[in-house]
């Protein structure tokens, strides 16, 4: 395949060309109820081409080997006319010239598992929110596999395999007019053995959606607040993370100076990273979808940030290096800059004494949606509990947090040992990037609007 791309692209002047050929195999289980909805495999194969020419930066995306000459034409016309209207021209930042195959070693490889043993899998977790008849379901099975081939005209060859699995789910509980949910979710990105003997997870979630219609709805007004990694990480991922991509900001002066490097932003004990080279992590990956090899980025270091995720364009933008997380949803899309595993860095606390040091207020567990709206952000959270003296006390239910990310990142005063990443993910930026991943430790966090009755 790399003697082919490199055919393709050597018919072309430009200033650069790159081309990523992808195959594509996902296979889709949904249960609602006890029902199949859907059960079924489909597969795609494509191109993505780019070619940059006087400082213009195009793509075209195409399906058939035939097409590619045209494809080419099209890119470069395109690129040509972008430069002759457009004022600001496209630098590419330089990069190691890298030849590699990369296939993850997988903890059994779902390819090998006949369909009918992930559908009764499925159906087994399944049964176990629906032993209660006052309980409805919607579960799924998903798998994507992408086979990836990257060649640029510069003399980087990537072979890189992702494999994603997981089974996730809604798990909905009535009684009378009180309705309540609570979502469940396991996978990730190292094999099918994760999604095996983990009845825990989904008895675990069955008698929180239970719990939850005995709850009482949480009282408004201002708290102080532990979250747990998972609401940790939603926050870290909407409310800070998305301004740590470049692209998002780079034509916002504002927001540009707002974030610049070396503004204190953060109380000095927090530190958040992005780090796509954990092994064995949902956003685990070795080179992202422009050839570059991903590493550890330092975003926030002791409250003041230190950098920024990036692709080759945006990181000449700005002058700063690039961090390989310029990734695509797959064959029909040009990559775009996304977050890999982004997480608050543990520090020392247990969560014992995160509870001592609140004292009284909320904890609060598990994200159930949210929105941002430039620097304000408001999140929902699946349960909680009260705290008084330090001591967890009943559920309560029907939260909503609001907030100011730069005043949040100042109010969050103590950090924990623990440590948690996400095992399903999921981001919507632009395209759909089903292995973003979030977590981290526990966080004790400062005057925070809850909004309840």
């Amino acid at each position: 395949m790399f003697d082919k791309l490199r055919e393709i692209i050597s018919k072309i002047s430009a200033d650069y060309v790159d081309i990523r050929y992808e195959k594509m195999y996902e296979t889709k289980i949904i249960l609602n109820k006890r029902e199949i909805f859907q059960l079924g495999s489909n597969s795609g194969d494509g191109f993505v081409v780019r070619v940059l020419k006087n400082g213009g930066f195009s793509w075209v995306s195409f399906t058939k080997i035939e097409d590619a000459e045209r494809a080419l034409k099209i890119a470069l016309e395109n690129a040509e006319l972008i430069s002759q209207n457009s004022k600001k021209k496209v630098r590419l930042a330089e990069v190691e010239v890298i030849k590699d195959t990369f296939i993850p070693s997988l903890k059994e490889d779902p390819r090998k598992i006949p369909i009918d043993e992930k559908l009764e899998l499925l159906r087994h977790y399944n049964e176990i929110p629906l032993q209660f008849e006052n309980i409805i379901t919607n579960m799924q099975y998903t798998e994507v596999i992408r086979e990836k081939y990257f060649v640029n005209s510069e003399g980087t060859e990537i072979r890189e395999d992702l494999i994603t699995t997981g089974i996730r789910g809604m798990l909905i509980s009535r009684n009378g007019g009180i309705v309540q949910n609570v979502r469940v979710g396991i996978g990730g990105s190292d094999g099918f053995y994760r999604l095996r003997n983990r009845e825990d997870e989904f008895e675990k979630k069955t008698k929180i959606v239970l719990d939850l219609l005995k709850a009482e709805p949480v009282k408004g007004g201002v708290y102080n607040v532990i979250l747990n990694p998972d609401m940790a990480g939603v926050f870290t991922h909407e409310a800070f993370g998305h301004f740590s991509e470049a692209d998002l900001i780079e034509d916002n002066p504002s927001m540009r100076e707002r974030m610049k490097i070396g503004t204190k932003l953060g109380n000095e004990i927090l530190t958040i990273v992005d780090d796509p080279t954990i092994p064995n992590q949902l956003g685990f990956y070795k080179y992202d979808d422009e050839g570059v090899r991903t590493r550890r980025t330092y975003l926030l270091r002791d409250g003041v940030l230190v950098g920024r995720l990036h692709s080759r364009r945006t990181a000449a933008e700005f002058g700063e290096p690039v961090s390989g997380h310029c990734v695509a949803e797959d064959y029909r899309y040009a990559p775009i800059v996304r977050m890999g595993n982004i997480f608050i860095e543990p520090k020392d606390k247990t969560l014992e004494e995160l509870l001592d040091l609140l004292g009284d207020g909320l904890y609060i567990l598990d994200a159930k949606g949210g929105q941002t709206s430039g620097e304000n952000f408001t999140f929902g959270a699946q349960y909680g509990f009260e705290v008084k003296g330090g001591k967890i006390g009943k559920m309560v239910r029907d939260i909503n947090i609001s907030g100011n990310l730069y005043q949040t990142l100042k109010d969050i005063v103590a950090i924990g040992k623990d440590f948690e990443l996400s095992e399903v993910g999921g981001c919507g930026k632009g395209q759909l990037n089903i292995r973003s991943c979030h977590g981290g430790p526990h966080i004790l966090v400062k005057n925070v609007v809850i909004g309840g009755v």
